[in-house]
């Protein structure tokens, strides 16, 4: 035995599965790692040089995101309505009430300050409890108006697309937190398989000494490692039993905290109740929106005006009055955008709609629940397996050269 553990080539033999093991967990760890990073290209582009794959095609991974999950979990109707309506209107007179005075204040003095600082208190003081009467009912009927438009005025999936594709940083890290576990098995499992490989490795080297061995074992250690890893993922796709033991993809069991943890990131912070109104006022169809605001503003103008109306007209001249009216209007579209700067109510609106989009996730078939992650490892997943493979073969003319002092010549 002592000598056995003294003699050079038996430590030679035994480094082949150890150095196998260290090639896959290597050549897997720097898989993941190109999958996400660098977020921006470093190198001479297009050839010299690289950027995460994820980050690289950053709209596309975010449409095929939103494709797999959020346009099968929740329509923009429903997700508005678990927001509901009702709560939305209530938040912001809420917020709004107790700053009647400084709006008005603030708008007539920017405006028509002359006017406003000459009227007597009496009459600024009707003016703003006719504006604070006539609150309550403008936000309800504006927010059923909105409610009853939403499918027109709001694209959930552009927007969920656009905030995606703007921030790289987010988007790896939903990929990255629903795949945890995945990516650790990936690592971790290019050392046992890599392990695997060598001790096959060792015995065709002992009874086959060529020179090619090494090299190629180390290649196919490269390729075989990131392939089997993936497939063990994802594959087989629905739960099959082989004697004692249940046999699934490894994220495929994990449905129900996956979809908790996208969920959660969806709701909390690109789904939110400021996120959805910004977009639904500066979307595509912010126009229509911003009109819908103006046309329920205008009667609260009339109304406030009420019996000094035609005194206000001379006042303000001949357009000044429908001036008025557009900046109130203007006033109000601000003040909708910013009457959710409330972290409570966000996190409580997000996990409203954060309920129903878990239920239904858990709810989708594994074909539907695979397109959640899949996409991540399709994407060149070429490119990835040849440079395993090729770190693995150039390790194996490593230990070919500098563990058994051969030469390549």
């Amino acid at each position: 035995m002592t000598s056995l553990l003294t003699n050079p080539e038996f430590w030679q033999y035994l480094s082949i599965p150890v150095i196998a093991a260290l090639i896959g967990w290597s050549t897997n760890w720097l898989a993941i790692k190109m999958t996400f990073y660098p977020l921006e290209f470093i190198g001479n582009p297009p050839l010299l040089g690289w950027q995460g794959i994820i980050p690289s095609k950053a709209r596309k991974m975010a449409a095929i995101s939103v494709d797999a999950t959020i346009s099968k979990i929740g329509t923009v109707q429903e997700i508005f309505e678990q927001i509901d309506p009702k709560v939305l209107a209530a938040h912001i007179i809420y917020t709004v009430d107790p700053r009647i005075e400084e709006y008005v204040d603030e708008l007539m003095l920017k405006e028509y300050p002359t006017f406003w600082e000459n009227l007597p208190a009496s009459a600024r003081k009707m003016v703003y409890e006719r504006v604070r009467k006539s609150t309550p009912q403008l936000v309800d009927n504006l927010v059923g108006d909105v409610s009853d438009n939403i499918e027109d005025l709001l694209d959930i999936k552009s927007m969920v697309i656009e905030r995606l594709a703007s921030d790289k940083q987010l988007l790896n890290r939903i990929f990255l937190e629903c795949g945890d576990v995945e990516f650790r098995f990936i690592i971790n499992s290019g050392l046992y398989f890599g392990f695997l490989f060598g001790l096959i490795q060792m015995g065709v080297w002992y009874l086959y000494p060529a020179a090619w061995v090494l090299p190629v074992f180390g290649l196919l250690v490269g390729w075989a490692t990131n392939w089997i890893a993936l497939n063990v993922i994802f594959r087989p796709l629905h739960e099959h039993k082989v004697g004692p033991f249940r046999i699934h993809g490894l994220f495929l069991k994990r449905q129900p905290a996956v979809a908790e943890s996208f969920c959660h990131i969806i709701t909390h912070e690109i789904l939110t109740v400021g996120n959805i109104i910004n977009a639904i006022l500066e979307g595509p169809k912010g126009d229509r929106a911003r009109n819908m605001v103006k046309k329920h503003i205008k009667p609260l103008v009339d109304e406030t005006a009420g019996m000094g109306k035609a005194l206000t007209q001379v006042a303000f001249g001949p357009t000044g009055f429908a001036t008025l009216k557009n900046k109130v209007g203007d006033k109000a579209i601000a003040i909708s955008q910013t009457s959710f700067n409330n972290p409570m109510f966000e996190k409580d609106r997000a996990r409203a709609v954060e309920s129903i989009m878990v239920e239904r996730m858990i709810a989708l078939s594994s074909e539907e629940f695979q397109d959640l992650l899949r996409p991540c490892f399709q994407e060149d997943e070429i490119k990835l397996i040849m440079v395993g493979a090729a770190l693995g073969m150039i390790a194996g003319v490593c230990q070919l050269v500098f563990v058994f002092g051969e030469t390549l010549i």
